[in-house]
């Protein structure tokens, strides 16, 4: 066919192309120049030829696309050329190794980041030429070019896979993907799912991290207004189903989404029970709509993270941060944590003064500490990690004199007298440093182990890049999962026996009220009071170690009363009586702990029971079926050791001995009729 029978118009798929060297009049039978590599990895009715016919220049497309990842490359459209006559059309197609070409220079913009990204063209001269003809009416595409020669190594077949071109994502796997990002599981545990789903090696998908990534992140790019619409009525739509469900929300001036606040039913009535300490996080965004997110966590009697709310908000400014604390509040029917731990904000500070007021406002120390490699390794060089132990010394002493001589100490040795974060970290030292808040409540949230089980709990909802009016949902079915985990991790707890390590009254009896976790924070402190010493004084008792010929703490008790503290605070910071306690406790023939030191938030309940109780506690019937549930728990709880027989056995004589002694009305006597003849 000739080329000249008009104006031609070249159009280039690539830019850069245009630089490419001439592919003209190449041909398969030419000979391949130095340094080429030439690839024969296929047989040879596979191999394109010049005269080869295709109906359509897209088969010709797909034929040399099979062929290129058999040698070990993949291709990519070049150049199209057509007639500048009307209803002319193409009439050539260039097809060219995915190396062909030359990066183009970028012009650089002064002041503008550059990414400095390396090309993988090469000037690979490889490539299929195909031409437009017409016999008979008939249109077809006709081999016109082809050359196999490469200046570059040619991959092998578990490596070309990993080229672009070859990876796909079918409609089918989008729909799994974006399921599975819907309930907060990262990519790594997507991509392995996946391979066993479909039966294949590790790494063997035809798609990659990568691609599941980008996959993800194209569903951010919507209209944040539609997104922000589809998200109102996700929460419109959980609330139908779920009167329990609660989420607040402020429209902006143009009616678009500024705030919203979320709660669910199970978090609501775990903040009943575990709302005491509460950690609200506020270090991450939600990237698929950029905002600001907080997520408010708690810690359960088993010691494990309890979700309670979320919040987005548009900025993070004082009417922002009070907007959310109002919101939280209401979802707890008005109920503030004794204790909130925060990241160091000013702006939430103040916000927390002002919705809180009785609320005590501390710092995460993991928080902080996150910050001091940035603030003090290159200042201290060598000597970073002598002033960090020095600075944990610190934070872990029980006197506030101590610390603070302490403190005047280290920043004298250290030189730190100028350093404007030491100077501020001393100025917020009644939020963070546990000389101050021994008086306060905090779970044990303080710890480095409690705050990675907080952080990794945290993660789940933000694992997955999903879109706005998914992650209500997504954020539920991560609360569920644990939740489940949770009721798992009890059941396992709860058949294991519970190893007594001191064979006293009172260990037994923790044992037989506390949770396995709760139980294991008391035992240590039951076995380190048999190494202290007690003397009673005019105004208490002062306990030491046996080792000790001098200091101490100071224990008032009040048997009387029932009432026993300590100079140390653990109880109050803790919820477990200490070492001093329980060591006067025992030298006063106390057998059991008092029943106010065995809080109820570290007892064997659950919420679910706690809902049960109160939602049918005006139901005779209901109410009789709950007690038959919770004596069968009690017998197959007693029966796994010979001590836990005994207190229960003791312990339900002297109950029914007491509710034999309590009248019975008429009224009472026909509700019980009836639920005899519905049982």
């Amino acid at each position: 066919m000739s080329d000249d029978a008009g104006q031609m118009l070249l159009i280039y798929d690539d830019p850069s192309d245009q630089r490419s060297l001439s592919l003209e009049d190449a041909s398969s039978t030419e000979e391949s120049p130095d340094g080429t590599t030439l690839s024969l990895e296929a047989v040879h009715d596979a191999i394109p030829y010049n005269g080869q016919r295709f109906l359509t220049h897209d088969a010709a497309y797909e034929f040399y696309s099979t062929f290129a990842k058999r040698c070990g490359f993949s291709i990519r459209r070049h150049r199209t050329e057509g007639k500048d006559g009307v209803g002319k059309g193409l009439t050539r197609r260039y097809f060219v190794c995915h190396r062909a070409g030359n990066t183009p220079v970028k012009t650089l913009s002064e002041g503008k980041p550059q990414r400095n990204r390396r090309s993988s063209r090469c000037g690979c001269q490889a490539y299929l030429r195909i031409s437009k003809i017409t016999e008979l009416g008939s249109t077809e595409w006709l081999v016109t070019g082809f050359a196999n020669h490469h200046n570059h190594e040619l991959l092998e077949p578990n490596q070309v896979r990993f080229l672009p071109a070859y990876r796909s994502i079918s409609d089918a796997d989008k729909s799994r993907i974006l399921m599975f990002s819907k309930t907060g599981i990262s990519v790594q545990q997507m991509m392995k799912l996946m391979e066993l789903e479909k039966c294949v090696e590790p790494g063997f998908l035809p798609f990659t991290e990568k691609d599941v990534r980008n996959l993800l992140q194209s569903f951010k790019k919507l209209d944040p207004e539609d997104e922000n619409i589809d998200f109102l009525r996700m929460c419109q739509s959980i609330k139908e189903k779920d009167p329990n469900f609660k989420f607040e929300f402020t429209l902006d001036a143009n009616d678009k989404l500024e705030n919203i606040a979320w709660s669910y039913a199970s978090s609501i009535q775990s903040y009943e029970i575990f709302g005491d300490a509460v950690v609200f996080d506020t270090t991450h965004r939600l990237s698929a709509v950029e905002m600001p997110l907080g997520i408010w966590v708690g810690v359960n009697n088993y010691g494990v993270p309890c979700f309670f709310g979320c919040v987005l908000l548009r900025d993070e400014n004082l009417r922002s941060w009070s907007w959310a604390l109002q919101a939280f509040i209401g979802f707890m029917n008005g109920k503030a944590p004794q204790t909130i731990l925060t990241d160091n904000n000013m702006c939430l500070k103040e916000a927390i003064a002002g919705e809180m007021p009785t609320t005590k406002h501390a710092l995460c120390i993991w928080m902080v500490v996150g910050k001091f490699p940035s603030w003090f390794n290159a200042g201290l060089g060598e000597r970073y990690n002598d002033w960090k132990a020095e600075f944990y010394r610190l934070y872990h002493l029980e006197s506030v004199e101590e610390f603070e001589l302490g403190w005047r100490d280290m920043v004298n040795s250290f030189g730190l007298h100028t350093n404007r974060h030491i100077n501020n970290l001393y100025a917020s030292r009644s939020l963070w440093s546990l000389p101050y808040l021994r008086s306060h409540f905090l779970a044990g949230m303080t710890l480095t182990g409690r705050s990675k089980a907080i952080n990794a709990f945290i993660q789940r909802f933000l694992s997955a890049q999903t879109r706005l009016a998914h992650f209500v949902e997504q954020v539920a079915v991560a609360v569920d999962f644990k939740d489940q985990a949770t009721e798992q991790q009890t059941m396992q707890q709860n058949l294991q026996n519970i190893s007594l390590k001191t064979g006293a009254p009172m260990e037994s009896h923790a044992a037989s009220v506390l949770t396995p976790f709760a139980f294991s924070k008391l035992q240590e402190q039951l076995v380190l009071a048999a190494h202290y010493a007690s003397f009673q004084m005019d105004d208490g008792y002062l306990v030491r170690h046996h080792t000790k010929l001098d200091g101490g703490r100071k224990v008032y008790w009040v048997p009387q009363e029932g009432i026993i503290s300590c100079s140390c605070q653990l109880f109050e910071f803790s919820g477990f009586l200490c070492r001093h306690a329980l060591r006067v406790l025992s030298t006063g023939n106390c057998f059991q702990v008092p029943d106010r030191y065995l809080p109820l938030r570290w007892r064997r309940i659950s919420t679910s029971f706690s809902k049960t109780f109160r939602s049918n506690a005006e139901d005779h019937g209901e109410r009789v079926q709950l007690l038959q549930n919770l004596v069968s728990t009690l017998v197959s709880e007693s029966a796994k050791s010979k001590e836990r027989l005994d207190i229960a056995t003791e312990q339900t004589s002297i109950l029914l001995s007491r509710i034999r002694e309590q009248p019975v009305s008429s009224l009472a006597l026909r509700d019980i009729s009836s639920v005899q003849r519905n049982f």
